[in-house]
């Protein structure tokens, strides 16, 4: 062999072995190609298996062979779900047929779901339905699909079962829940509509939301339901709205009253309505309308007034000197004989007199008594507007010799004033007091026992005679028995009288009905002149005078 054939021969051998490193090359480059396909499609096919066994709902499946190629698999192939066999205690698992499924169920679903899977494989209809295990009663939700792939190929006949024990526990809780807060509507309803006071709650439309059965009255309507319907509005309502606007605008209480004809009645009724925010429409503001009853009041306001000025008229006509000064401590009224006991002239009153101005007026006319320091004498006074619970009453003594008797009360306005001069009465009863001392005194220094009755019997006087006459005990004469009691001290004298009874009214007779003299003899022999006198002043005067005979 030439040198030119071996050259040829290595030119061939070198381009065979290129030329099969090169398809060496490219299949090693398809392979791993091919092999990285594979990878990602086991990794798809595993997420996708994962994401199914993660679905809370059970699977089982019909598996049906490729139709367009030679599949290995030659007949259909059931796959039961690993969260089925959970869900239905299947003991096999896995590995259930579709017979133990169809155990789990009472015969007439199981017969029910075998005619769903028969009519879904042989004509593709689609099923959801409802089904009971016979173990604990609980429900399932079943749905049938056939799942086919874009190039028409039949994949598989897929049967969803869904436990609904969760969904029916909800659905029974919302169901307790709906008739818990039913019950509390009705209860409401029936709160407000056994309220004796209209009440109405409005959006910030002014439509009527909620009403109570005495605002439909109120209304002049039969019924709650006619102020939901179209009517011509009442003027209860007209106010309202008016009201209701005008609390939206200013987000502030609205109030006014209006005589209202109810049941054929005039009735006087005051108006509220109060903004209120919804909880969850914080921009927008409602209102809740109220109306109250004010007939007795506003009757009794006008009685008052009636009364008040019948009262003030009587004061007017008075003598006693009269004044009103209201809660501010401001004059609101005064008599005639208020202006005169303190000398007081319409220039002193001026437009507004209060009471501390009054005091100022009447100690700088010198007719207020006199005070080491006036100041805390008037904060003393001011607090009578604030303290005062009983009538008060005290003396004022005024520089010029007159006493003036004060008394301080309680008038629905304020306090009320009233002043009297007493200055002679108590004059007369200092001569009176000393008259009846001087009396006292004489008749402690005759010879005579005394006694002196009130026209009801009560001893209103003794003097020493008497205890010496009669033996009797100061102590109890000093309690002013009545007469029976000091005629049973008198007992011990008369023991040999036939009846004690007879005696005690024979002298009760003579000294009361007749004030006539009667003479009693004691036990002890003395005989007494009794001589009962009537006084001036009402009062009986009984003495006791030894008798000669």
């Amino acid at each position: 062999m030439d040198f030119d054939v071996l050259q040829a021969l290595l030119c061939v051998s070198l381009i065979v072995s290129a030329v099969l490193i090169a398809a060496v090359i490219d299949f090693r480059v398809k392979y791993l190609r091919l092999k990285q396909k594979n990878y990602f499609l086991n990794r798809d096919r595993d997420r996708y298996a994962e994401t199914i066994y993660a679905s809370k709902d059970g699977y089982f499946a019909f598996i049906y062979p490729d139709e367009f190629i030679k599949d290995p698999l030659k007949s259909v192939k059931d796959r039961c779900s690993r969260r089925l066999a959970v869900m239905l205690n299947l003991k096999n698992g896995r590995q259930s047929s579709f017979e133990d499924v169809l155990n789990v169920f009472y015969k007439e679903d199981a017969r029910k779901l075998q005619k769903y899977l028969l009519l879904m494989r042989e004509d593709g209809l689609s099923f959801e339905d409802t089904f009971v295990m016979k173990s604990n009663k609980r429900e399932i939700r079943v749905f049938g699909s056939r799942i086919n792939g874009a190039d028409g190929n039949l994949y598989c006949d897929m049967l969803w079962f869904r436990d609904l024990s969760a969904e029916q526990a909800k659905i029974e809780d919302l169901e307790k829940e709906a008739a818990n807060q039913d019950h509390k509507i009705k209860a409401l309803e029936s709160l407000i509509d056994n309220l004796k006071t209209p009440v109405c709650l409005k959006n910030n439309k002014l439509e009527t939301k909620i009403v109570n059965s005495k605002y439909a009255e109120v209304l002049g309507l039969p019924d709650k339901k006619a102020c939901f319907s179209e009517h011509e509005p009442t003027d209860v309502e007209k106010v309202s709205n008016q009201l209701s606007q005008a609390a939206i605008e200013t987000n502030q209480i609205q109030k006014r009253n209006m005589h209202i004809v109810v049941n054929g009645q005039g009735r006087y009724y005051e108006f509220f309505e109060m903004p209120f925010h919804d909880a969850d429409k914080l921009d927008e503001i409602g209102t809740v309308g109220q109306l109250v009853d004010m007939t007795e009041l506003d009757e009794v306001k006008r009685h008052f007034k009636i009364h008040q000025s019948a009262h003030l008229e009587v004061l007017s006509a008075l003598g006693t000197a009269f004044a009103i000064f209201d809660n501010k401590s401001d004059l609101i009224f005064h008599n005639k004989s208020f202006m005169q006991l303190w000398h007081l002239t319409p220039e002193d009153l001026g437009e507004k007199l209060s009471y501390a101005s009054f005091l100022n007026v009447i100690r700088n006319k010198r007719m207020l008594p006199e005070v080491s320091d006036f100041k805390a004498y008037k904060t003393e006074e001011d607090k009578l507007f604030t303290s005062l619970i009983e009538p008060k009453e005290n003396l004022l003594h005024l520089p010029d010799g007159r006493t003036i008797r004060r008394v301080v009360l309680q008038h629905p306005n304020g306090l009320i004033f009233a002043y009297e001069d007493v200055s002679d009465r108590l004059a007369a009863e200092r001569t009176i007091h000393e008259l009846m001392m001087v009396q006292k005194n004489i008749l402690d220094n005759v010879s005579d026992a005394v006694l002196v009755f009130g026209q009801n019997g009560q001893l209103q006087y003794f003097n020493g005679a008497y205890v010496k006459l009669f033996a009797a005990d100061s102590a109890k004469l000093q309690n002013l028995p009545h007469i029976n009691d000091i005629f049973e001290m008198q007992k011990t004298f008369f023991n040999k009288v036939d009846s004690w009874e007879n005696l005690k009214q024979h002298m009760t007779k003579h000294i009361f009905d007749i004030c006539a003299t009667f003479k009693l003899e004691r036990d002890d022999g003395q005989v007494l002149e009794v001589r009962p006198v009537m006084l001036t002043n009402g009062l009986i005067m009984v003495s006791y005078v030894r008798s000669l005979i």
